[in-house]
């Protein structure tokens, strides 16, 4: 039918080409998976996010492959995809440009555009790389917060967060609250602080702990976060 409409065919995919994009797209994505649990700041398990860019990445590879040599699989394919739902949110931005560069690459060797997506991934790689370098340089810490807290009978959960809010407030170059859970009187809350040093982290640890006895806290300096 597409013959008779005058829409071109295509010519039948080649698999040594396809093989050879899917290597150097194995390989990318073990670049990239290397570089999101180096560089990356994101509070979630990062080990396991990175799993997703090898099949990301070689998936994209694959389907531009088939589409580009079928107008009528491109076609078909629209349609498939339409019904396709992904069902987990991507909470932090950095996870969804992670993924977005994942998916640029294997748009570009699907579309046998081998050597510009090397270099142009790994340019952006360096580069992001540097930037999360001369941050980690400056003065100041970030870091994580979790708290823990036990309610009380009488206790309210916005009172307790409006004076801890008051309290970092006044150690903190600035603060950030991630998550806010509440279970069965337990209250559990994540913040991202930019603290300027030590000193400061001590008040602050002292001041929440003699205002709330039985608090709970840990921090995680995310520039030190575990990488494997």
């Amino acid at each position: 039918m597409l013959n008779e409409l005058g829409f071109p065919q295509g010519a039948p995919l080649a698999l040594m080409p396809l093989l050879m994009n899917l290597v150097i797209g194995a390989v990318m994505s073990l670049v990239l998976r290397w570089h999101f649990k180096q560089f990356g700041s994101t509070l979630s398990n990062r080990e396991e996010f990175a799993q997703v860019f090898p099949f990301v990445l070689l998936t994209t590879v694959l389907i531009i492959s088939i589409v580009k040599s079928s107008l009528a699989l491109s076609l078909g394919l629209v349609g498939a995809l339409s019904i396709v739902r992904f069902r987990t949110p991507i909470k932090e931005p950095e996870e969804l440009a992670y993924l977005f560069i994942a998916i640029a690459m294997g748009l570009g060797l699907g579309a046998n555009q081998t050597v510009n997506t090397v270099v142009s991934g790994l340019v952006i790689l360096l580069i992001m790389a540097l930037f999360k370098r001369q941050r980690k340089d400056l003065g100041d810490k970030n870091l994580y917060l979790s708290i823990d807290w036990k309610a009380g009978v009488d206790d309210k959960p916005d009172k307790f967060i409006t004076q801890v809010n008051t309290i970092m407030a006044k150690h903190v170059i600035s603060s950030d609250l991630r998550r806010f859970d509440i279970r069965d009187g337990l209250l559990e809350s994540t913040y991202f602080v930019d603290i300027a040093s030590a000193d400061n982290l001590s008040v602050l640890i002292s001041e929440l702990r003699a205002d709330f006895p039985d608090i709970g806290l840990t921090f995680l300096d995310q520039n030190q976060l575990p990488g494997v």
